[in-house]
């Protein structure tokens, strides 16, 4: 009988005993009245005694998370449909944990997964309707900015600190393709001069041949004189009297 006594109290020393580590807040939560749970939560760390029966202890990660939410569509000012595909990095400020609990009344991955995810969804639609579609092309980085700075504002008022948001932000397919279609132009475009070019410099490289054979033909011309030929044709006499016509001639005119 005081074996299973000594059993029934060991256990129940086990399960009424928990840890806080490093990173996490507990909640101690009395579990009683109409209302349980709201009327007495306060903080508590390191090892933890609580009654199981009355009380219920809930533990928040206060180091910095990160979640990759869905993507959602959202409209622009001019009815543009964007693509967000969000990522969301943050953290409890320390000392909030208890009243997150007591105004969501979920654990942080539930709260994580709903309630900050909506409040992800509304600062990108409350800024959407600001911007046109050209001018979230033309300014995205202002836009993701003022996204942010809505997010942090409401994020800090319920007790969190907001460490990074990457939007993920996909354009339009009219826009995609008129994007495409301008490069694709761009593109034809250098093509079309980088051929004009080698054209342009090929050309004068044969305006410059051409000139330099011209050149050297005039050169020519002005050095075949009558006493060039003739002396021409004496180093290459065999020594044999030419004949012109009928009759041998030593230098025959030249004209």
């Amino acid at each position: 009988m005081k074996k299973l006594i000594l059993i029934l109290v060991t256990a129940l020393t086990i399960a009424s005993c928990t840890r806080i580590d490093a990173g996490y807040e507990g909640i101690l939560i009395k579990q009683y009245g109409s209302d349980k749970g709201v009327q007495d939560v306060s903080l508590v760390t390191g090892r933890v005694f609580y009654n199981p029966f009355t009380e219920d202890v809930e533990q928040y990660a206060t180091f910095i998370q990160t979640i990759d939410y869905d993507a959602f569509n959202v409209n622009a000012k001019d009815g543009s449909e964007f693509i967000v595909d969000p990522t969301l990095s943050f953290n409890i400020v320390q000392g909030n944990s208890s009243h997150i609990f007591i105004k969501y009344r979920k654990d942080l991955k539930e709260v994580s997964k709903t309630t900050l995810y909506n409040y992800v969804k509304d600062a990108f639609r409350l800024q959407m309707n600001k911007y046109t579609t050209d001018e979230i092309v033309s300014n995205r980085e202002k836009f993701e900015n003022d996204v942010q700075s809505s997010l942090n504002k409401v994020l800090s008022d319920e007790g969190f600190h907001l460490e990074q948001l990457t939007s993920g932000l996909k354009y339009p397919k009219t826009i995609v393709d008129a994007v495409n279609s301008k490069n694709k132009a761009v593109q034809e475009a250098m093509k079309v001069e980088n051929e004009l070019r080698v054209a342009e410099a090929q050309a004068k490289k044969m305006i410059v041949v051409a000139e330099a054979e011209k050149k050297a033909n005039e050169l020519k011309q002005q050095s075949l004189t009558s006493l060039l030929i003739q002396q021409q044709f004496i180093d290459k006499w065999d020594g044999h009297t030419p004949l012109y016509g009928s009759s041998p001639v030593m230098f025959k005119s030249v004209q």
